[in-house]
C-alpha cells in the first residue's frame, strides 16, 4: 500500500467571524493517524499535493500561497506578489510540471513557473458581474481540457464559469446558459445572499474534466451537477436527484487511476448536518452512494490518492474526516481537534 499523508485546510466561518484553530493539519494516513497542526496563524481554503512530487504541498490561505518541500511537515510563505489575497484553488500543469496556477479572491489568477516557489499575477479576467454578494467572488477550482492543455475551465463562487484558451492569461465568461436555466427552470432558482435568483446556478464550487469524455466539463454548484460538451456554451443538468436525496454539489473529482470514475460530495446546503459521497463509474451518467459513514455536516472535499485507487477520504464541514484504504469496503473516522470550525479542503498524497 502506498504511503501517504492527509492534509486538511481549515478556516473560520466567512473570514474568522468565529474563533478556533485554523491553517493546515497533517496526518499520516495509517490506522493510528494523529493530526499535527502544520501551518498556523492563517486560514487555509485549499491544499494541493503535487501529483508528480508528494514532497511538495501547497496551501492557499488568507494571505497568499504557502509552500512545503518536506511533505507538509513545515510550510513557509512563497514569494507571492500581493498581501491579503485569499487563495482558493491550485492547478499543477499536466504538460509542464514546473508550472502552476492559483485562483484568488477577489477574482484573480496567479502563475508560477518554478514549482510554486514564486508567483506572478496574470491580467485581470475582466468578467461580467452576475451577482452582487456580501463577499468577494472566488476562483474555486480549475480543470484543463484533457487534450488541449492551454484550454482551462474555472468555476467561481458566486459567478458561474469561465474559460481560457491561452493557459490562463485571458478568460471568457461561460455563464450565459446557467442564467438561462435559472430563468426557465423554477427548481433551479435560489437566492440567499445576492440580488438574483440565479445565485444558486452561479454558486460554483468545483469543476472536472476527464480523458474518458474529453470535451465534457462537469461543474458542481449549489443546484447540483451540470455538464457542458460545447465549451461552456450550454449546460445540461445531470439530475443527481434521481440518485441522491442530496443535490448541493460541493466537490467533484476524477479518479487519477480510472478516467471513467468520478467522486462527488453531495449535501443539503452550505451549512447542513448531512451529506454523502457518491461515485460514478460512467463519467457522471449514473451515481451510487460510496461511503458507509454518517457525517454530521456538509461534505466539503474528497481527497484521492495519486498512486493508490483504494484510498479515498472525505471531509465534512465541522471537523469530521472519514477514509477508506480498501476501496470502500471499510471506513474509519479521523476527527480533527474539537476547536476546528470549518474544513474547506482535503488532500492526500
Amino acid at each position: 500500500m502506498a504511503p501517504s499523508h492527509l492534509f486538511a485546510g481549515v478556516g473560520g466561518y466567512y473570514a474568522s467571524k468565529q474563533g478556533g484553530l485554523v491553517g493546515v493539519f497533517r496526518a499520516a494516513a495509517d490506522d493510528g493517524a494523529q493530526w499535527q497542526h502544520a501551518l498556523t496563524g492563517v486560514e487555509a481554503f485549499t491544499v494541493c499535493v503535487h501529483p508528480r512530487d508528494p514532497n511538495l504541498v501547497f496551501a492557499g490561505t488568507t494571505d497568499g500561497v504557502y509552500r512545503s518541500a518536506d511533505r507538509g511537515q513545515t510550510f513557509r510563505r512563497a514569494d507571492f506578489p500581493d498581501r491579503g489575497v485569499q487563495i482558493w484553488s491550485f492547478m499543477p500543469d499536466a504538460a509542464d510540471p514546473k508550472r502552476m496556477l492559483a485562483g484568488g479572491s477577489p477574482v484573480s489568477i496567479y502563475r508560477s513557473d518554478d514549482l510554486g516557489e514564486s508567483w506572478k499575477r496574470t491580467p485581470n479576467p475582466r468578467l461580467p458581474v452576475h451577482a452582487k454578494c456580501p463577499f468577494e467572488c472566488r476562483v474555486m477550482r480549475f480543470a484543463p481540457h484533457p487534450r488541449r492543455p492551454d484550454e482551462i475551465y474555472a468555476v467561481l463562487e458566486v459567478s458561474g464559469v469561465m474559460r481560457s484558451t491561452d493557459g490562463g492569461e485571458s478568460w471568457i465568461d461561460c455563464s450565459t446558459d446557467l442564467l438561462r436555466l435559472a430563468e426557465t427552470e423554477p427548481r433551479l432558482r435560489s437566492k440567499l445572499v445576492s440580488d438574483t435568483e440565479a445565485e444558486g446556478m452561479l454558486d460554483g464550487h468545483a469543476v472536472c474534466t476527464s480523458s474518458a469524455d474529453p470535451d465534457g466539463v462537469i461543474i458542481a454548484v449549489r443546484m447540483g451537477l451540470f455538464r457542458s460538451t460545447d465549451q461552456g456554451r450550454t449546460w445540461n443538468d445531470l439530475r443527481v436527484d434521481q440518485f441522491s436525496p442530496f443535490t448541493y454539489g460541493r466537490d467533484i473529482k476524477v479518479s487519477p487511476q480510472d478516467p471513467n470514475t468520478l467522486y462527488a460530495c453531495l449535501s443539503v446546503a452550505a451549512s447542513s448536518k448531512d451529506g454523502a459521497l457518491y461515485r460514478s463509474r460512467d463519467v457522471g451518467r449514473t451515481w451510487q452512494r460510496f461511503d458507509k459513514v454518517q457525517p454530521h455536516g456538509t461534505l466539503m472535499s474528497v481527497g484521492l490518492h495519486h498512486g493508490d485507487a483504494k484510498q479515498v477520504y472525505v471531509a465534512a464541514r465541522y471537523g469530521e474526516v472519514f477514509g477508506t484504504r480498501d476501496g470502500g469496503e471499510t471506513w474509519r473516522e479521523i476527527p480533527l481537534p474539537p476547536d476546528v470550525q470549518h474544513i474547506y479542503a482535503l488532500a492526500c498524497g
